[in-house]
């Protein structure tokens, strides 16, 4: 499938999700992301992810399309907003159900833990046990429960299809990878309990919806991209390329991010800004006195050198 988003004219994106500021991580994310499609020759496009509506922050969309603008990175195309698309979301779940590839599930996450711990296994901190597929309909469905969530039946998608076990892709950066889906994952959710569309599902339709043949995005996400591939074969759309790029790490090796702290981005010199984000891409330093133009013309050079095939 990466062989056909070759063949198409390259579209790249950058999905923030309006819960705070862009932080240097972030910047990482979005300069790479840019920097991709214009060493293709491509359109680069900007997505706001802000279908987990509790979390987001009002006026944050936004002010990271000002950060992005005061760093030279302007979309090519109108932004999309999720919010905005859960007619598409609907019809998308509507089709794998009626596929038999998605069912409402009853379960809360103690229940999850309760079925495995039936079977002598117990979580570890910070370990997410995979979904055990109480609620199947080969196993009974609801019983009689109301349904709180949709998931996709992965199983069967993969003996239906004919998918191979472990899946396999491999990415620009990291190279090959592979993942037994089912084993890791389970059966993943689709639609939440508190009937918020999940990312899972909401990404694979809109990258589907905007022709995007490339994904370039940090590698805190690279362990979401075997659910995703698996979704785009259920849902008949192409696997776009992968490239994930090293992160920005906080002062105790863990990933910068909104949840622990990570400060918004000070763009009073967005070309220092920038300079410390392509640092942490591997790209040679900007000459002195270089303007933001000027300095993401030599990344451009630089990351078309290192990343596009002659």
């Amino acid at each position: 499938m990466a062989t056909a988003a070759l063949r198409r004219p390259y579209r790249g994106r950058f999905a923030p999700s309006p819960t705070g500021l862009l932080h240097a991580g972030s910047l990482v994310a979005a300069l790479a992301s840019w920097l991709d499609a214009r060493a293709h020759g491509g359109v680069w496009l900007v997505r706001i992810e802000d279908v987990d509506t509790p979390r987001c922050v009002a006026g944050a969309d936004t002010a990271i399309l000002q950060q992005l603008a005061r760093c030279g990175l302007q979309p090519d195309e109108p932004v999309l907003w999720q919010s905005h698309r859960g007619h598409a979301y609907q019809a998308a779940l509507e089709r794998l159900a009626q596929a038999g590839w998605a069912y409402p599930c009853a379960c809360t996450r103690a229940d999850i833990e309760a079925a495995w711990a039936a079977r002598g296994v117990v979580r570890q901190r910070h370990a997410v046990l995979p979904y055990p597929g109480t609620c199947r309909p080969e196993r009974g469905g609801l019983g009689g429960r109301p349904a709180r969530a949709w998931r996709l039946h992965v199983e069967r998608v993969v003996a239906d299809l004919g998918l191979p076990v472990p899946l396999q892709w491999t990415d620009r950066r990291l190279g090959p990878q592979a993942q037994d889906v089912q084993a890791v994952v389970g059966d993943f959710v689709l639609k939440r309990a508190d009937g918020l569309w999940a990312y899972q599902l909401a990404v694979v339709v809109d990258d589907a919806a905007q022709g995007i043949t490339d994904i370039v995005r940090g590698a805190d996400l690279a362990d979401n991209t075997p659910r995703q591939i698996v979704l785009q074969r259920a849902l008949g759309v192409p696997t776009p390329r992968y490239l994930h790029t090293a992160l920005v790490l906080g002062p105790h090796g863990e990933k910068l991010s909104k949840q622990n702290g990570a400060q918004p981005l000070a763009l009073d010199d967005p070309v220092a800004a920038l300079r410390a984000a392509a640092s942490v891409l591997g790209l040679p330093d900007a000459p002195a006195a270089v303007d933001v133009p000027a300095a993401l013309q030599h990344w451009t050079q630089a990351w078309r050198a290192r990343w596009v095939p002659p």
